[in-house]
């Protein structure tokens, strides 16, 4: 059990180094811990690695490309996730690229507001 999470972790890391450019503009966003809130890359939650969480909110953020649309695998990673109690947003690469602001917008629409 331990060689798994050493090796999730290790995958995790590998895809830090290798960012999609969506991914690289959302958290050039997000880890400006705006809200008062922190988030993490290529994540590492139980089995699975999700491209952005905020572990104190439990909110999962993915940005897919096409590959992603009706993906039965994604679909059983955010029911898994849900049962844990976390919230996944996904976001298409484009909506990403075209509107980060909406984006953001969308993602502060499930956080606490702000004191």
């Amino acid at each position: 059990m331990r060689e798994d999470r050493e090796v999730l972790r290790q995958v995790a890391r590998e895809m830090r180094r290798a960012m999609t450019p969506a991914e690289q503009i959302l958290w050039s966003h997000l880890r400006r811990r705006s809200q008062g809130t922190k988030f993490r890359r290529q994540a590492p939650i139980g089995q699975f690695i999700v491209d952005f969480a905020c572990l104190s909110h439990r909110v999962v953020v993915e940005v897919d490309g096409r590959h992603h649309l009706g993906d039965a695998q994604d679909q059983e990673r955010d029911r898994w996730l849900a049962a844990r109690g976390f919230r996944v947003l996904r976001f298409q690469n484009q909506e990403v690229l075209m509107d980060v602001a909406s984006v953001l917008d969308r993602i502060r629409a499930h956080l606490p507001p702000v004191d």
